[in-house]
């Protein structure tokens, strides 16, 4: 059941994805589109390095005779390097030195000093608009660092040396030729040939080239992180706009919505609207692929009326659109087909659309028999239907009752009265079946008395378009009226990629002990007492 209900899921999810794909798609183009466009239009700007080698052998601290001090963690080290480039006043010296009006903290804004681990390289990065300027910036500050280390060192010397020099000059002539006064004598010869020399402890280990293509903006990458964004807002959006779409999408949310099996599932194409004949007045034939959907429902009822006398079903749906006369029509002419005496019988008395879509001219229907204008007989109009494609013989016969030429100001009063009664059991009694297409019963009424007067009612639901507030209205009208409820045929299913409707798995996968002829055994009427 856990399995079930994750594959559940997940189509749940894939359905969702294939219903939104749009939103999805036009979120990434969207969004991925103006990173791009924003990219483009951003101001180019170049980055190069020039790399500064640092020597951490205290050779000064031991010509002048000191004692050589190391910090023991080149981590440490390394981090005070890097503050060492980074404090004074070189971001001064260098605007001094390019000119062209480049400022102090214009050259601190484009500069960045940094390290890599315990290397004792540190690495001038400078970005401009120029790429000769950001290598001039770069190189011109890793100069002027150098040289300054270089100034100090020689000022350092110096000092050294003037120190030393006055030491020697304090010792006696015995003591200049001892072994103390020979020493400083080495000394101030070593920090006089250290002060004339450019020695430092830091020198430039690489200049930066000029570079060749842009630092930033990186366009691709950016157009890359905006189409993921985009998909990330587009799947959010669709989810969204999911939860808060109350139509119904699968045929599974109708049988979970009405508690009650699947009788058919009718896939969504625009041939079954059509007028049932052409403009020549010639009959239109469904293709035997689109015409079985009908032939199955037609079955599944037939299986139902085995124990039970189902002479009369009332198709009954909650809104408009839902497909409910253009289902009747079709399951009227399917069983008209096989051989059945079937009658179709229009209790829409307010908006009858079953004239238009048998292509008949208007005349005396339901309302006309009702008032006693004519005889029912009179008023039932046989319509010769074509034999189904492929099959042989003639066509049959389909008897239609429409509602009317002209509509009456009281439909719910008529429909309810006794005629209308007597009607109904005239007729099943002369027919093997009589299809009733209903109002919608949650915007009028009318058809509410009928619920009872018929041996069973078929809920038509259009997948995509009906909502679940009117579903659940239906549900609750049908509940309170005592209606033997046969199931539900669901409209405008999806087509598979085989060609054959979508169906739920209660449908499609019979449960163990199925009968014999593969309907499940929730079509099974319970026996009556």
């Amino acid at each position: 059941m856990q399995e079930e209900s994750q594959n559940l899921n997940l189509e749940q999810a894939l359905d969702v994805l294939r219903r939104r794909v749009l939103l999805v798609a036009l979120c990434v183009l969207v969004v991925g589109g103006a990173a791009y466009a924003y990219s483009k239009h951003q101001t180019k700007k170049y980055t190069t390095t020039a790399s500064l080698a640092f020597s951490n052998n205290q050779l000064s601290q031991q010509v002048a005779g000191l004692q050589a001090v190391s910090s023991g963690n080149p981590v440490a080290q390394q981090a005070s390097n890097i503050e060492h480039v980074r404090l004074g006043d070189m971001a001064k010296k260098t605007a001094e030195a390019l000119g062209n009006g480049l400022t102090e903290q214009e050259v601190t804004s484009d500069l960045s000093i940094g390290g890599a681990g315990e290397s004792s390289v540190v690495s001038v990065s400078a970005t401009a608009a120029s790429p000769v300027l950001a290598a001039e910036i770069a190189n011109t500050y890793a100069r002027e660092f150098v040289k300054e280390q270089t100034a100090a060192n020689k000022a350092y010397f110096r000092s050294a040396l003037s120190l030393v020099s006055k030491q020697l000059r304090a010792l006696s002539t015995k003591q200049r030729v001892g072994p103390d006064g020979l020493a400083l004598q080495n000394r101030a010869q070593s920090l006089g040939l250290l002060s004339e020399l450019n020695y430092g402890n830091v020198q430039v280990a690489q200049e930066a080239s000029v570079p060749t293509s842009p630092s930033s903006p990186m366009t691709s990458r950016n157009a890359i992180l905006g189409a993921l964004i985009g998909l990330i807002v587009g799947l959010a959006l669709a989810f969204l706009l999911e939860r808060l779409d109350r139509r119904i999408r699968r045929a599974g949310e109708l049988e979970d919505m009405y508690r009650l099996p699947t009788l058919g599932v009718v896939p969504k194409n625009s041939a079954l609207a059509r007028p049932a004949r052409d403009k020549a007045g010639r009959p239109v034939v469904l293709k035997a692929k689109d015409a079985e959907a009908f032939h199955l429902i037609r079955a599944h009822l037939r299986y139902l009326g085995v124990n039970r006398n189902l002479h009369a079903i009332l198709m009954a749906s909650a809104e408009l659109g839902d497909g409910n006369t253009t289902i009747a029509r079709h399951l009227a002419t399917a069983a008209a087909q096989m051989g059945s005496r079937v009658l179709l019988l229009e209790a829409d008395l307010r908006q009858p659309m079953l004239t238009h879509q048998l292509g008949l001219q208007a005349g005396p229907g339901l309302a006309d028999v009702l008032i006693g204008g004519i005889s029912v007989h009179e008023a039932i109009r046989p319509i010769e239907l074509e034999a189904p494609t492929g099959a042989r013989g003639t066509g049959r016969t389909l008897d239609v009752l429409t509602a009317g030429s002209l509509l009456p100001p009281n439909p719910a009063e008529l429909l309810e009265s006794r005629p209308m009664e007597a009607l109904l059991d005239q007729v099943k009694a002369q027919y093997d079946l009589v299809i009733v297409d209903a109002p919608p019963l949650t915007t009028a009424s009318d058809a509410f008395p009928l619920l009872a007067k018929v041996d069973g009612v078929a809920i038509v639901s259009r997948v995509g378009r009906s909502r679940r507030d009117a579903a659940e209205g239906l549900r609750q009208i049908l509940e309170d009226s005592g209606a033997v409820l046969l199931g539900i045929i669901t409209n405008g299913a999806a087509v598979s990629r085989a060609g054959s409707p979508e169906f739920p798995k209660s449908h499609a996968e019979p449960a163990a002990g199925g009968s014999a002829n593969g309907v499940p055994e929730q079509f099974v009427p319970a026996a009556k007492a």
